[in-house]
């Protein structure tokens, strides 16, 4: 009878997988013994495994590359990293090895830029894209990247005002692109995206306030679609739609010659994942290049802006169950030593699913559980999974201890979690480790952040009374509270 752990992955699901492989019933990710992580580092942990970031970025380069020998496509193929998935030194420095450009979203991404540029990472040669509504430092910013020499930065206009107010900084004759505003999926609750302008109104702002003026020049067409690029009749429709813009346009503008198809690739969420990116590719090349033929055009360059395609699969986070709580005759709850709200706030936010796995305990029997957060916040639970939206773990004993990892996990769960900030019921952020690979290939660990301290926490909520550490704190608060006491008197 088929009642273990391991039972039920094997016959769910098709495992191993190219990254899940089980050794001495522990799992491994990408060939690293995560037991081992958890002996060396404790728990909770959260990883990075960089050469995962790298790995993506060329995979979609091999993708498209493909795709344009196949279609005979004239124009060129640039990808991009959108820094807003995850702005971490390692992520981008990993991600800078493979000829890329970058997308920014606020006026703090082109210090990054700048930042990167010193060290020689990014060229002026690199294309700086610059998109997002732009307020007067943002403006600010961008300008003075154009105006001491980065020419293939090009700031995409949002919305009517922007282009003179670039204008107004910018000392020199720039680039610019315009994005549309799509029309989102029928579920939304409004019709058109905030953000761009609207198809109709886009050629007619272009001979306004471009097609005469001798500073600016329109270089890109910008599309993107908020649900990403998916093989539904909605995408389609919208592409097809964004392609008749491109080439009327093209007709009054010459110098118009790429189009960014933003919007990223998904990311495995399950074992069960299935997506043909190939097919897609080289759909979205095919069908580019059949409508400027029809309409005897150029074809365009293509850019685009992949995020948590990038960075999303190289993270992860282990916990260790602590405790298992049965609060009914069906329910039980598998308590982490951490939180889902603070550590992966998407879970959370918007009931987004991770692959999860138990890291040992594989030859045990399974039970159906319930996974709850450390905080008092009754929203601090994970039930998302596949197994019919319960999840199936190693079931429970005190004497050995159990530990689960979430993987995937590394676009937007930091920065929204507000890395290094105040976390939710003051729960500390956890350690976190880079894990990368020599020219060999053997496996290179390191510490990029410890746990948070309570000293921290305190430092932020202004509990800082300049002493350095938790025990000198304590002999000194009381005295501290005695006089202030005093003193209100």
């Amino acid at each position: 009878m088929k009642t273990k752990y391991f039972d039920l992955i094997d016959q769910t699901f098709d495992f191993p997988q190219e990254e899940f492989t089980l050794k001495n019933n522990q799992l491994h990710f990408h060939g690293i013994d995560l037991t081992a992580l958890i002996e060396e580092y404790g728990t909770p942990l959260k990883f990075t495994y960089l050469p995962k970031i790298s790995e993506n970025i060329n995979r979609a380069k091999g993708w498209f590359a493909d795709a344009i020998k196949e279609h005979n496509y004239k124009g060129n193929y640039n990808y991009c990293y959108c820094t807003k998935s995850s702005h971490f030194k390692h992520v981008l420095d990993e991600a800078l090895k493979n000829d890329i450009h970058i997308e920014t979203s606020s006026a703090f991404d082109i210090n990054i830029v700048e930042n990167l540029k010193m060290q020689g990472k990014i060229t002026n040669d690199t294309f700086i894209i610059s998109n997002g509504f732009k307020r007067d430092q943002y403006i600010q910013n961008i300008a003075r990247l154009i105006n001491s020499g980065h020419n293939n930065c090009i700031p995409i206009i949002d919305n009517y005002e922007e282009l003179n107010l670039l204008s107004e900084v910018i000392n020199k004759d720039f680039q610019v692109g315009i994005r549309i505003a799509s029309e989102e999926e029928p579920k939304f609750e409004f019709y058109t995206s905030r953000l761009g302008i609207g198809y109709k109104n886009i050629i007619p702002f272009y001979n306004k306030e471009i097609k005469d003026n001798p500073q600016v020049t329109l270089k890109m067409l910008h599309f993107f679609i908020n649900t990403g690029i998916r093989d539904t009749a909605y995408y389609w429709n919208e592409l097809l739609k964004c392609m008749k813009v491109y080439v009327k346009l093209k007709k009054v503008c010459n110098s118009l010659d790429s189009l960014n198809i933003g919007g990223g690739f998904p990311i495995k969420n399950s074992l069960a994942f299935d997506y043909d990116y190939a097919y897609m590719v080289n759909e979205i090349i095919g069908q580019i290049k059949q409508t400027c033929d029809e309409a005897d055009v150029d074809v365009p360059n293509i850019f685009t802006e992949f995020g948590s395609f990038t960075v999303g699969e190289s993270g992860g986070a282990i916990y260790e169950v602590l405790y298992q709580k049965q609060q009914n005759d069906r329910e039980k709850w598998n308590m982490i030593n951490s939180s889902f709200i603070t550590t992966m706030p998407d879970t959370w936010a918007i009931n987004k699913r991770f692959v999860m796995l138990a890291i040992n305990g594989w030859q045990k029997e399974y039970e159906r559980v319930l996974l709850g957060g450390l905080t008092c916040d009754s929203d601090d639970y994970y039930n998302s999974e596949q197994h019919m939206n319960g999840i199936y773990l190693p079931k429970y004993t005190k004497e050995k201890p159990l530990y689960i990892g979430f993987f995937n996990t590394g676009a937007y769960q930091e920065t929204i979690g507000g890395f290094g900030g105040l976390q939710h019921c003051l729960i500390p952020t956890p350690k976190h480790i880079l894990i990368d690979r020599d020219e060999n290939g053997n496996v290179i660990t390191s510490v990029f952040a410890e746990q948070q301290t309570s000293e921290q926490l305190l430092s932020i909520l202004g509990y800082d009374y300049g002493i350095n550490t938790a025990s000198e704190r304590a002999k000194m608060i009381p005295n501290e509270v005695a006089e202030a006491i005093k003193e209100s008197y």
